[in-house]
């Protein structure tokens, strides 16, 4: 008997990613760091791959080697990388690794030479978000010392890429700034000798919302897992994460009944609080403490008091609620169910943030569907 537990839809995961590689041309990788989500990198990557996908997305070089492990043979980008990684394990699994400074492209013909095979590189151009990238101003040099790497062997240049600022907000003025500044890049690369098959800045909103952004690859994220990166539409995406928990507990008590830590929750009359085993150590945000929903006894309700470590309080009246039955914290939002859009409006964050939390150990994952099976 499970107490707590997330399920995760596969065949959603399968159907989202088919949903976007039908409306481009490009290819698409699907994004899966941060452990997919929070959905589980493994079973989700087989699940995107199923649905068309022909790439994978990761942050770091070690969730790359851990795709490889896993026995996957499609591209692989990882990007993030600090000085002194060891990088030749990645050229050496045959993983694209980005690069936006000289530094970087030395250290990855370093690691070329190492693993003596040839760096597979994406070099990343800072187009207005001013995070990683180079600079127009730095892209030049970067550009100079990748064609003489190129030119000598040790890497391969495959892509060119980078990132929007707000393309979330469909119209914002960002993204067409952000698009001539990356034809310029592109341009700038060309006149060094480097013409990438692959060029890539369309992330999930522009994948669904600007077409002319998509290049030779998108990189859909969380609409892979079916959240919506736009607010107010959902693209017919399905949410593949359901979080909840069985009661483990109901008391009655009287008006005026002080409930949680420091009492911000007051009952208003004799009631029925449910005690619900998930807290913040499983990842319901802290913030949503008297405003995050609940569907439980057939009705959609409101955390009573603040968030605990291992469990929240629920006010549910005279319902005929009692301990083992089923609390939802959120899913796909069928029969008027809460929904990780619902959770990241109460407690002030994105529906990227609330399923990412939600990768505890004592809080298994079960997978339902046939999308993400292993062959």
């Amino acid at each position: 008997m499970w107490q707590a537990e997330v399920r995760i839809d596969l065949d959603a995961i399968r159907d989202n990613v088919a949903l976007m590689r039908a409306g481009t041309t490009a290819e698409v990788m699907a994004v899966v760091k941060g452990d997919g989500y929070g959905h589980g990198m493994l079973p989700c990557a087989r699940a995107a791959l199923a649905g068309g996908a022909t790439w994978l997305g990761v942050a770091t070089l070690e969730e790359g080697l851990g795709l490889r492990r896993a026995g996957f043979e499609v591209p692989v980008l990882a990007w993030l990388h600090s000085p002194g990684m060891p990088l030749h394990e990645g050229v050496a699994a045959g993983i694209d690794l980005s690069a936006s400074t000289e530094r970087l492209v030395d250290e990855l013909v370093t690691g070329a030479r190492r693993a003596e095979r040839q760096a597979r590189v994406h070099l990343k151009l800072d187009t207005g978000l001013s995070r990683g990238g180079a600079t127009a101003d730095e892209w030049p040099s970067v550009l100079e010392a990748a064609a003489k790497a190129q030119a000598d062997g040790d890497i391969d240049v495959v892509g060119v890429w980078s990132h929007f600022i707000s393309s979330d907000v469909p119209g914002d003025e960002t993204i067409d700034h952000q698009l001539a500044a990356f034809a310029d890049g592109l341009a700038v690369a060309e006149r060094f000798g480097i013409t990438p098959r692959y060029r890539h800045i369309a992330n999930s909103a522009a994948t669904l919302t600007r077409p002319d952004a998509h290049y030779d690859l998108v990189r859909p994220g969380i609409a892979v897992y079916g959240l919506s990166p736009v607010a107010g539409q959902t693209f017919g995406l399905r949410p593949a994460m359901t979080a909840h928990a069985r009661v483990a507990q109901t008391k009655r008590v009287p008006a005026g009944q002080g409930v949680s830590y420091g009492h911000t929750y007051h009952t208003e009359r004799e009631t029925t609080l449910a005690l619900v085993p998930l807290g913040y150590a499983d990842g319901v945000p802290r913030a949503a403490s008297n405003a995050g929903p609940v569907q439980l006894g057939g009705k959609r309700r409101t955390v009573a008091g603040r968030v605990c470590m291992d469990q929240i309080v629920v006010d549910v009246g005279d319902d005929d609620v009692s301990a083992g039955d089923v609390a939802t914290l959120f899913g796909p939002g069928d029969d008027g169910g809460p929904t990780a859009d619902d959770w990241a409006a109460v407690a002030g964050t994105i529906n990227y943030e609330i399923v990412t939390r939600f990768g505890s150990a004592r809080v298994p994952r079960h997978y339902d569907g046939t999308a993400g099976t292993p062959a």
